[in-house]
């Protein structure tokens, strides 16, 4: 597959990090003045993308060079994290955070991400793609990676809600299979202190008016521990404590954001135990859930597919939202 890459001078992120930067402003432009190749299908002409840390990323470490997209839109060497953002035609204020699965091993950046954003600038939503590290591509910090990214893409949006036009108290999120373990970990931690404060948009709340998930990994626990979630993030030895430490429903508690989940009865790669489980975690904890499981559809439906019942779910999740008043 030839892959069409365009150079992006990241001139608008520089613009946007000084408010929050302050006297740092000339390491930022420094890194900014450098170019970074990425692919065309995560970096649409005409949208912001924009560096999620002002320097090297915390505990430096991972890949050099251009991201990698596979013929199948897998992309992995994620050396500069970014949100990349999705604005709608007409945009009604509210904001969400896309994460693609991949098992924290890649990015499925087309259905995954490029076609949910497309669906929420269809409902107004304004969409921020987040672009993440992966654990096993040399980070010091290692698993913390990714989340470190998803919590500083949730602070930036915040602290930007004026410019980018959002309502600050309209923030969710969307996650795909292990994005969806990372955004579910990400709604239900607000406390979880992954990284030191860099700048004024660390000192942002990282709460989340709502959270859709779909065919999340939700628990490490066995016997449902063989996923390449858990393998990215806590290996292959049998460790309880860690397998409930890195698991969603282990931290579910009053107050969190609602959820929205839908899943497949024949996935075979995350099992529709893992919705069911968080289902009932938040039935225990008076959580506000709504779960959605079609007979059909596998892993990795993203979007749905043609002809299966689970093709569905966007129009579920659409009302669902107004319901809920994200959106009128």
């Amino acid at each position: 597959m030839s892959i069409s890459r365009r150079k992006i001078t990241l001139h608008g992120a520089a613009a946007l990090a000084t408010a929050a930067m302050g006297g740092c402003t000339d390491r930022h432009s420094r890194r900014n003045a450098v170019e970074m190749a990425y692919p065309d299908i995560a970096l649409p002409t005409g949208d912001d993308h924009i560096p999620l840390w002002p320097d090297t990323p915390p505990g430096g470490g991972g890949p050099q060079g251009a991201p990698r997209l596979s013929h199948y839109g897998a992309m992995t060497h994620i050396a500069t994290p970014i949100i990349s953002v999705h604005r709608p035609a007409r945009p009604n204020g509210a904001a969400v955070i896309v994460a693609a699965g991949g098992g924290y091993r890649y990015l499925q950046m087309m259905k995954e991400a490029v076609r949910p954003a497309e669906w929420l600038n269809s409902l107004g939503i304004t969409a921020f793609i987040l672009i993440y590290r992966l654990p096993d591509e040399g980070w010091k910090v290692g698993r913390l990676a990714p989340f470190q990214d998803a919590q500083r893409a949730i602070r930036l949006v915040r602290f930007h809600a004026a410019t980018f036009g959002i309502d600050p108290d309209r923030i969710g999120a969307l996650g795909f299979s292990a994005g969806g373990h990372l955004l579910g970990m990400c709604a239900i931690r607000p406390e979880w202190k992954t990284y030191e404060p860099v700048d004024a948009a660390d000192a942002q709340s990282l709460g989340l008016s709502l959270t859709m998930l779909a065919y999340p990994v939700i628990t490490l626990e066995p016997p449902y521990q063989r996923t390449a979630t858990r393998r990215s993030l806590i290996g292959n030895v049998l460790d309880q404590r860690q397998c409930a430490d890195w698991s969603v429903q282990t931290y579910v508690r009053p107050g969190d954001p609602p959820f929205f989940l839908v899943q497949a009865a024949d996935d075979r790669i995350s099992s529709p135990a893992n919705t069911e489980i968080l289902e009932d975690a938040c039935y225990h904890d008076d959580v506000p859930v709504v779960r959605h499981l079609f007979p059909t559809g596998g892993h990795g439906f993203g979007m749905g597919r043609p002809g299966l019942p689970c093709s569905a779910w966007p129009g579920m999740a659409a009302d669902w939202m107004r319901g809920r008043g994200f959106i009128a």
